[in-house]
Formats: C-alpha cells, structure tokens, sequence
C-alpha cells in the first residue's frame, strides 16, 4: 500500500474531489441503442468498471452534433432526450464513489458513417488520411452551430449529473483537424501557418462550453499532444497553445498522441510498446501548464503509476485497456494481491480490431466477461456437475476457471507435460513476452481456482466411460494442415513449432510457407535471429492486415530486416538447397534455401469429438479443437461453455 500511496490519494479539480488518481479513459464500446441512447448494455459494461474503483471515469465518445457522429450506435448529447439514458451513467458511477467526466466528441471527417451519406464535414475538404474521402468544407454557419452544439452538450451533461466533461481533441477527430495543417488549410480567421492561428476554434469550443457550465464545472481536454506524422505538429508547438487553452476554460490536460494515419497504430499501442512509454509528453505538458496532467500509454501496473505521478510527470494516469482486461486490478493492488492481477497484453483484438472491422461490440481477448456483462452469469450454478475440461490452452484453462467459479467441481487433462496450448509457442515471437506471462498467470489462477489438474494424461473414449463426468468441455486444440508438396519429407524441412520450441536452430537462408500469423511471426523470430527469410503465401495477401497495430508492426519489421514476402504463389517442390514457387503460372527456383518451415496453421481435429459424442457425454467444443481460433474466439468460447453448465 505504501509505495501506492501516490495514486491512492485524491486530487480537487474546481468543485470536484477526485478520491484517487486512477481514470478509466474513454474507450469505444458500440454498445449504445441505435438510436443513440444509453442502452442497458452500456449501464452494465460501466457499473462493472466502477466497481473496481477508479478515482475519475471519462465516458466514451458522445456525440456533440449529429453531423459528427463516428458509428451509428454512438452516444449522443444533441438533444435533451439523451439525459435520461446518460443519468443512468452518473448514477452507477456515483454510486461506487467514482467521479465521472462526459467525453463530448466530433467525428469531423473521420466517420466512415457520415462520409459515405455525404454529410461528413471537416475544417478543409481535404480526404481522409484513412477513408480517403473528402469531407464538406464547413462554412462559417457551420462553425458557430458546431462551437454552439458543444456548448449546449456540455450544459445537457451537467443536467445529467456529470462531475465534468471533456473535450475531444485527440487521434484526428473535429477539434484535431481544426490544430494540424494536414486538415486545416483555410484562410480566413479558423486557419493560419501557426498552430497558435489554428487553434482560434478550439479555444472558441473552450469558451462556449466554459459559458454554459459556469465557473466551477470541471472542464477537461484531450489532446494529441504530438501527431506522431510526417508533416504533424510536434510537442514543442503544442506547448505553445496549451496556456491559451487553460486561459479560456481548461481545468485538465489529457496528454494523448498519434492521429489518424499515425504509424505503428500508436494511438492503440500494440505489445511493442513499453507500459509508459508516452509519459515524457505529459512532462511536457506539465512543463508549460499548472493545472492536473493525465498521462496516457498503455499503463497496467498500478506501481509503475504511483512511481510516475511521485516524480511529477504526471498527476494522474489513464489505465484504459487495463480497466477491459481486469476491472478489479486497483482493488487487488489495494490488497496487496498484484500476482491476482489480469494485466493487459495490447494484443488489441477485442477493443480495438474487432471495432474497426466491424466485428460487433467491445471485447478482452482475455477478459471474456467484457461486452458481455448482461450474460455472464454471477452466482453458482444451479446443479453443480462434475466437468472434465480436455485440453490446458486460452479455450481450456478460461473454462476451468469459470466453471471452478460457478461452482462446478473440475478436473482439467493435458496429454502434454507442460500446459498453455499455443501459448507456449506464441510467446516466443518477438515482443510475445506478455503472452507468456498472461498464460502463466492463467496457470496459476487455474490452480487457485482448486481444479484438479492432470498433466500427461491423454483422455480417451474408455477414460470418459469408466470417469462418467457430468459434462466434458473439449479444448484439446487443432491439427497441424499437412503440406502435399514433393520433398517436403527432406531432412531440412521442419515446421514453425519446432523452430520456436528450439528443437530446430534457424538457418542462414530460410523459406517460411505460410503468409497468416504462425507464419509471420516465425519469419519474425528467424530474422531476429539472422536468418535471411523468404516466406510464400498462396492468398493476395497476408491475413495478418497491416490495417492492425502488431499486424502493421510485423509487416515494417521483417520489411526492415529484409525479408521478402510473395504472395498468390505456391510451392511446387523442394529440393535439396533451393525450392521451386509458382505465380500466375510462373515457375521460379528459389535458391539458396538452406531450411523449409512449413507454418500453415491448424484445422480442426475430429479423433477425440467421436470419442466422447459415443460416449453419451454432454460435451462443448471450444477453441482450436472447432477450428483454427484466435484468442479472443478461444476464450470466449471456453467461459460461454463453462456459462452454459
């Protein structure tokens, strides 16, 4: 408790406690009514995170004017039918002792939603650096009703109950394109060279909301504060309009970066980047102003908070993906119980990839309960059972865990000595460590969790019939895909398994066959270990999409590192020191090739599926064992499994 005894403590902002330094940053959630409105969803999804107790909440994005919405079920604050719904919010924050701020957002150009109906509008009409659809240029007229609508929005917020509300000013949305000269290039009073001319709107929006507030209402801002793009503004220019900022209005100072179009997809920074990495931009923010600094940056560990407000970088700091993948991570920070804590790996494939696709609403590739808070059963099951659990991977071990919680008596098999699946393999990769430490962290609370554990142990028909469990949960993983190709028995032929388990040392020249995320990832660690890599790809492209931060990051590496990547091609044959592709018809020797890793993937596999359907037990398949699984699929699957008892 001691050495947190600096994020523990409260701060005044205005006329507001804030009882410690924690905040649950906005995050996007696409649980909200269709409409707009406040669904039950979104009641559920916040009171589960206020229950862990942050000092300040910041909602998501809620839309200051319907010509800015970002998606469809997107907050809004455009009328005063939304406070009802946004009171709802208030009072479940409220009532766990956390403050909570109201994020009032414009899309600007950066809504897919609003570009494609022709009603996108943007400082200049320049296109989209990620749409690449221009918006409409806003005219005067559009300015002062847009200054206006934050205003007003501002004013519904404190109708609704709201500590504070903050401005959206961050990663390329309305208030950001009026500051950067990649969107802006008017030339009458809300343009200019400077970024001090620029921000003339962003210091009206200010002032209007400051109006309809009144003098004590907490008033908030988050801001890029360096765009982190060729061409962007830097830090030492923001400094320069943060003082006129805080002159017309500003109470905080939430110190993002990156823009739209950002490299690296830093604004949701993946696993290659450090817990903290950003905290010297709130230094530089701290430097030029007096009021509170929230610092911002893919923060999981309460210490390493403590430790950065106790230097003066910040005076608070924003756990946002955290608060997704372990609502209770203060708490059990509080209890001295930091080894219970699920910290998050930033492998972004439920709260950032699944938005952006179109997957649906928000996840926790670890943290199955996330954006299902309405289903995830509580208390015990009625009739407890006894539940075998075949298999020890992210499907296996989630389900042992949730069923051990519900109740359920467990025995959990692993025909392997050694338990985790794939993880155990998916941790090796370059900057994997988190995964490794997330499934070591599974292990464990497994253990605690009191399942009987069975390594070595390989289940099969006769075991299920002489055992007789209550139900069997299948996760027992995939089947290696078996290339048809001549030569592919020679001895320097191996598969990405065995390159990363080190049963097989990398060679100098290596050809990786198989262009999806074993493939990438295996090619990454060879080059990191100096082999020259080829890999070839039958698809027109890899299915690891740059348009995701670790897929982006992945791509850039082994681009740095020289590797060469085909792809519409095949392998034909491989021979002893080279091997034969096709492309279009195309027949190509490649040469030298001194090693093959074979990295297709994984099916389904159906042995054991008999084995137990024959068996009359009542059984779930999850994960690998339904077909090939990432593991935000993997987990869900094993807990809705689990749920279902």
């Amino acid at each position: 408790m001691e050495r947190l005894q600096h994020i523990l403590s409260p701060v005044k902002v205005k006329n507001v406690e804030i009882p410690n330094r924690v905040v649950m940053p906005p995050m996007g959630t696409n649980l909200g009514n269709a409409d707009g409105t406040v669904s039950e969803a979104n009641i559920a999804y916040l009171k589960r995170r206020a229950k862990g107790g942050p000092g300040l909440i910041i909602t998501e994005i809620v839309a200051a004017h319907p010509d800015g919405i970002a998606i469809d079920t997107q907050l809004g604050a455009y009328d005063d039918r939304f406070i009802p719904g946004l009171a709802k919010l208030v009072k479940v924050a409220h009532e766990a002792g956390s403050r909570i701020f109201m994020q009032i957002h414009h899309a600007g150009r950066e809504s897919l939603h609003m570009l494609s109906t022709g009603k996108a509008v943007g400082p200049s009409a320049i296109p989209s650096l990620i749409y690449r659809i221009p918006p409409r240029e806003m005219t005067s007229d559009n300015i002062k009703e847009t200054i206006a609508a934050f205003g007003s929005a501002a004013r519904r917020a404190r109708a609704a109950g709201f500590d504070g509300v903050e401005l959206h000013c961050a990663h390329g949305y309305l208030l950001h394109q009026f500051l950067s000269i990649l969107s802006n290039q008017r030339t009458d009073e809300y343009g200019g060279a400077t970024l001090k001319e620029r921000a003339r709107f962003v210091v009206e929006v200010i002032k209007a909301v400051r109006r309809e507030v009144g003098d004590v209402f907490p008033v908030s801002i988050r801001i890029s504060t360096e765009e982190f793009i060729k061409g962007g503004y830097m830090a030492d220019d923001m400094q320069t309009i943060l003082p006129d900022f805080v002159s017309a209005g500003v109470d905080i100072i939430h110190a993002s970066f990156g823009t739209h179009g950002s490299p690296g997809g830093i604004t949701s920074a993946p696993i290659e980047y450090e817990p903290g990495f950003n905290v010297w931009l709130a230094r530089k923010v701290k430097d030029v102003v007096s009021v509170p600094v929230i610092a911002v940056g893919r923060f999981n560990d309460p210490a390493l908070a403590a430790a950065i407000i106790e230097r003066g970088d910040a005076d608070l700091v924003a756990f946002g993906r955290q608060f997704l993948a372990d609502p209770d991570f203060l708490i059990k920070a509080r209890e001295g119980r930091t080894e219970d804590i699920r910290k998050c790996i930033a492998c972004n494939q439920g709260c950032i990839e699944r938005l952006i696709l179109g997957e649906g609403n928000i996840r926790c590739a670890i943290n199955p309960e996330t954006g299902q808070e309405t289903i995830c059963p509580e208390g015990p099951a009625a009739h407890p059972k006894n539940v075998w659990i075949v298999g020890s991977g992210p499907a296996g071990l989630t389900a042992a865990c949730e069923a051990a919680r519900r109740g359920h008596a467990v025995t959990l098999y692993e025909k392997e000595d050694e338990l985790g699946g794939q993880i155990r393999y998916a941790r090796v990769p370059p900057h994997k460590e988190a995964y490794g430490e997330w499934i070591d962290w599974l292990i464990d609370q497994t253990r605690k969790a009191g399942v009987t554990i069975r390594t070595g142990t390989e289940v099969t028909e006769s075991t299920v019939r002489d055992g007789k469990p209550g139900a069997v949960i299948l996760a027992a993983g995939g089947e290696k895909i078996a290339l048809d190709v001549p030569g592919i028995d020679r001895p320097h032929v191996c598969d990405a398994w065995q390159i990363l388990d080190g049963s097989v040392k990398p060679a100098a020249n290596a050809l990786v066959i198989g262009g999806g995320l074993i493939g990438m990832e295996t090619a990454d660690f060879l080059s990191e270990r100096g082999s020259r890599v080829t890999l070839v790809e039958m698809l027109k492209r890899s299915p690891v999409q740059k348009i995701t931060s670790h897929g982006y990051m992945l791509h850039k590496r082994l681009r740095d590192k020289g590797a060469l990547l085909i792809f519409s091609t095949t392998v034909k044959t491989v021979d002893d020191g080279s091997a034969v592709i096709e492309t279009a018809g195309e027949e190509t020797r490649l040469s030298p090739i001194d090693q093959v890793v074979v990295a297709v993937g994984l099916k389904r596999g159906d042995g054991l599926r008999l084995n137990i359907e024959g068996a009359g037990i009542p059984c779930a398949i999850v994960g690998d064992a339904a077909g090939a699984r990432r593991i935000i699929e993997a987990t869900e699957e094993g807990a809705r499994a689990a749920w279902e008892l």
